[in-house]
């Protein structure tokens, strides 16, 4: 049961400015901190600077601290009463509501813009979505980044049950008889707007180690499953992984070849009676690896690459590696020795590896591309309200040209990531798998080069614009944050942004590859 509010004029608040009896205001709220004071982190001489005991401190508490500060239950305990006749005026998010920030949003999806692309069913689809994200997974993400766990099986389940772990393979017969997001929408009317709604929501936690743990392996692993593997293995595997009762994560980079699929040492070799293959090799950097139950791998064998689907047995080991982001990712380092596959686990034809692996990127590349775009967004926004709340030399620090020359170039890429992404995002609409994979990689190979370059510059910019508390893993920075520590406790931005220029095809790489993709579809006859 919560505590009775008491209702308290200024005047009565201002003569509880003593050590032993210490009132403040922030936001209309009155607080009583006689007792806090001492265990305040920033210790006792800040509520005696600038007048703060027994007034007005909600200027003072804004310029060091976030909002969600007076959310945690040790200082709602705090609060004593109100402000007679004045109401809160701060804004706060509240939960499956779109931000009132500009620019933090995309424009499309708002109700004052117009968009060629999403219609009401996107808009009430990304409502209930958002929702779920904030009452759910966001709290999740939190207590998971701060213990370094893999991500709740609770959580993972109850994704499960709204059709979200379908969804995340977009539109496809997978979804056919599945309730999504309680029937807000009906599985045939699903389609690639509707997941690249999906994708960016569920980038907005900002926690990026757990985004990754959250099934991501599923993501990039299943996809091969779903297009090249046989009817009964197929329907078997797809069925427990979008239930939530499996795991599966994608085995294609190795110590000896990331990008250079042509150069992995995988060995797969048959059986005399050519019934099973007997893998030997390792593969570095497999997303969720720790904690699968499948992996998709690619495989050299004597027709050439190959993709097969490997079920965890004796044989396959998988060590955690650490990396500068967190462990709820469950990065693994996986040993294949001996492990015997049936045949049937083919995926594709066998020697037709590189079609299978190189149509499979396209998707993979666009969700990061999907995350890279609404990252920026969501650092755009942090920043807009820091300069918004934060003095300096007596005045707000958008005031000051450089800032608001940082804050444009930022916006400019922003929207301009989010429009080609959108473009794309609608001719994979009218494409099916086949055409995506001969038409669509040299664009959206171009396209995540672009933005992972545009979130480095972005996340520059952002510690130029938070100063010292860009680099400081809590606090009004801790999303931006350049992290030092090796389990933090939010998304480190400055940091975790380059991930997204490796994965899934180094930045050079893919930007060569979509320039000999135009050279090789150039007329013969061009000339100046």
């Amino acid at each position: 049961m919560s505590k009775e509010l008491k209702t308290f004029t200024r005047e009565e608040v201002a003569k509880h400015n003593k050590p032993d009896d210490l009132w403040i205001i922030v936001d209309a709220k009155v607080y009583d901190v006689t007792k806090f004071k001492d265990l305040h982190p920033g210790g006792i001489s800040v509520f005696h600077e600038d007048d703060i005991a027994g007034q007005d401190a909600t200027e003072a508490f804004y310029g060091l601290h976030r909002h969600e500060v007076l959310l945690r239950p040790q200082y709602q305990r705090l609060q004593i009463g109100v402000l007679q006749g004045e109401k809160s005026v701060i804004y706060s998010h509240i939960a499956g509501e779109l931000s009132k920030v500009p620019y933090a949003e995309p424009l499309g999806l708002t109700k004052e813009y117009h968009s060629p692309y999403y219609t009401e069913s996107h808009r009430n689809f990304q409502r209930v979505l958002r929702k779920f994200v904030d009452e759910v997974v966001t709290p999740d993400a939190l207590a998971r980044e701060e213990d370094g766990k893999r991500p709740s099986v609770s959580v993972i389940k109850q994704m499960a049950e709204q059709g979200i772990l379908a969804m995340n393979m977009g539109p496809g017969k997978h979804l056919k008889g599945r309730t999504l997001l309680g029937g807000i929408i009906k599985p045939e009317e699903f389609d690639r707007f509707h997941e690249l709604i999906l994708m960016q929501e569920g980038t907005r936690p900002a926690m990026r180690g757990y985004r990754d743990g959250q099934n991501s392996g599923a993501t990039i692993g299943l996809p091969p499953v779903i297009h090249f593997g046989r009817p009964e293995l197929r329907d078997r595997i797809v069925q427990e992984v979008l239930n939530g009762e499996k795991f599966i994560s994608l085995a294609i980079s190795e110590a000896f070849a990331g990008s250079d699929v042509a150069g992995l040492r995988t060995t797969a070799k048959k059986t005399p009676d050519g019934r099973h293959w007997i893998i030997n090799g390792t593969k570095k950097w497999i997303t969720n690896g720790t904690f699968s139950d499948y992996f998709t791998v690619g495989c050299k064998t004597d027709k050439g690459l190959t993709v097969i689907l490997v079920e965890r047995q004796d044989g396959v080991e998988t060590k955690a590696i650490k990396t500068s982001y967190s462990s709820t990712a469950g990065t693994a380092y996986i040993t294949f020795e001996n492990v015997k596959v049936p045949v049937e686990n083919t995926l594709g034809p066998e020697g037709g590896g590189v079609f299978v692996i190189l149509s499979n990127f396209n998707h993979e590349r666009w969700a990061m591309c999907c995350g890279g775009a609404r990252n920026m967004r969501l650092i755009v926004e942090e920043c807009l309200k820091w300069v918004n709340q934060r003095k300096a030399f007596g005045k707000p620090l958008h005031s000051q040209p450089v800032i608001r020359a940082k804050l444009a170039d930022m916006i400019a890429k922003c929207e301009a990531t989010q429009h080609w992404l959108e473009s794309v995002t609608f001719q994979m609409q009218h494409m099916d798998y086949k055409q995506q994979a001969q038409l669509l990689a040299g664009p959206m190979a171009l396209l995540k080069m672009f933005i992972t370059r545009c979130q480095q510059d972005i996340a520059r910019d952002a510690v130029q614009i938070f100063g010292g508390r860009g680099i400081t893993r809590t606090g009004m920075g801790r999303l931006i944050e350049h992290r030092l520590t090796s389990r933090p406790p939010a998304t480190q931005f400055h940091r975790t942004v380059t991930f997204d220029a490796i994965l899934g095809g180094a930045e050079d790489v893919l930007g060569d590859l979509g320039v000999r993709q135009a050279i090789k579809a150039m007329p013969k006859n061009a000339k100046l």
